[in-house]
């Protein structure tokens, strides 16, 4: 039994040492190619599957990118991320402080120390950008933040970039929902770096892990201001983010807003700005970024106007509070993330995709098919017809 024992525990140390080089082989592979690279590509907030953030495809092609324009920031702007970014090249990615970081969050924990809860971001607007301006009397924001064990550093900066780029009068309040984090940065330490704040951030902690939309829900329910802004909790927001968002609820308050994503790399943490990209789906029901049709684009305002798009990321987005709770908010059922994206009727050409989840059991849905029908909702047939033609026409032909 103790040969056994320790012939175990051998197999299992061997394993653990193949992974952690593997993991090692595959950052410092892609850290490299990054150093190399110098195109500024698309991505959502932080670049970990890179088939996401190394690229933006419809079907096997990288989508096109003529109309994209990136401006370069002033020279004060540049200086500090052309520092950071030498330093991080002699940066020790074998570490074991940087692996299990990374494996714990999902990114460079040791940069994000060193970095802080404040920092600056290049301006990555369009030019076109500069010469909007909005109204002065535009709806409040209430912010709704979710996190589970989320790292400090991270997470402040998420909050000090919303306090700091956010004129006050738009600004209700930030509301931090904790979903039961175990993590001791997270309770007196979290309390006491509030304090700062000075009552603009609400602070709701779980009894229970609740999951990622339940807590969304949570933080709606708390929420004062005419508009519910949800951001992830590890994100950064740059100049004049809100007020495009909430101009355009003001003038159709059925609008639902998405803000462009730029990029945060995981592994150097720099910032790069991003092309106009709309969302979509597959038939296997998995959100992607797809093309923007350029007449979308064509007007004098250009790329600065809403842009329409079939499908939303799901966590950040902009939404009047009234029609949130109008339309039924989330549905309360969902356990993980990943589903709030997408329309829950997708079933026509789904199970032909998929027929083997004709038979799991996916729980009492009665409450969602009544609201449907409360609130009049048009077939899925109307969206492929209206909303989504090209569905049918890139998916359905594989």
């Amino acid at each position: 039994m103790r040969g056994i024992l320790i012939q175990t525990l051998l197999y299992g140390s061997l394993t653990f040492g193949i992974w952690t080089a593997l993991l090692y082989v595959f950052i410092n592979h892609n850290h490299v190619s990054s150093l190399d690279k110098k195109t500024q590509e698309p991505a959502s907030i932080w670049s970990l599957e890179k088939k996401f953030h190394r690229q933006v495809t419809h079907g096997s092609e990288e989508i096109p990118r003529p109309y994209v324009r990136f401006e370069s920031p002033d020279e004060e702007e540049t200086k500090p991320q052309k520092s950071f970014f030498k330093w991080s090249k002699d940066f020790n990615y074998s570490s074991s402080e940087f692996v299990d970081g990374f494996l714990k969050y999902g990114f460079n924990t040791i940069l994000s120390k060193s970095l802080g809860s404040e920092r600056e971001v290049p301006d990555t607007r369009n030019k076109k950008c500069f010469q909007k301006h909005y109204p002065a009397n535009l709806p409040t924001a209430s912010v709704v933040i979710c996190f589970h064990n989320e790292e400090f550093n991270a997470l402040f900066r998420t909050m000090f970039s919303v306090v700091n780029l956010t004129p006050r009068h738009f600004l209700e309040e930030i509301i931090l929902v904790d979903d039961m984090s175990d993590s001791d940065d997270l309770k007196e330490k979290l309390d006491h770096h509030l304090e700062i704040f000075r009552g603009k951030i609400k602070l709701i902690r779980n009894k229970k892990r609740e999951g990622l939309i339940r807590s969304r829900m949570i933080g709606a329910s708390r929420a004062s201001g005419d508009v519910l802004v949800f951001l992830d909790s590890h994100c950064e927001v740059n100049k004049v983010w809100l007020e495009p968002l909430l101009h355009a609820i003001a003038k159709d308050p059925k609008m639902v807003v998405c803000p462009l994503i730029d990029v945060i790399d995981s592994v150097t943490l720099e910032y790069w700005p991003s092309p106009v990209v709309r969302g979509a789906f597959n038939w296997h029901l998995q959100f992607k970024w797809d093309n923007v049709f350029s007449y979308e684009m064509d007007g004098p305002e250009g790329p600065t106007l809403p842009i329409r798009s079939p499908a939303m990321a799901g966590g950040i987005f902009a939404i009047n509070r009234h029609y949130f709770h109008e339309i039924g908010q989330y549905d309360k059922g969902m356990n993980l993330w990943g589903a709030e994206n997408l329309e829950l009727s997708l079933r026509e050409q789904f199970f032909l995709r998929r027929p083997g989840l004709k038979s799991v059991a996916y729980g009492n849905i009665s409450e969602r098919v009544e609201l449907r029908k409360r609130l009049g909702c048009k077939s899925f047939q109307w969206y492929l017809d209206n909303v989504f033609p090209e569905l049918e026409a890139s998916e359905g032909s594989r």
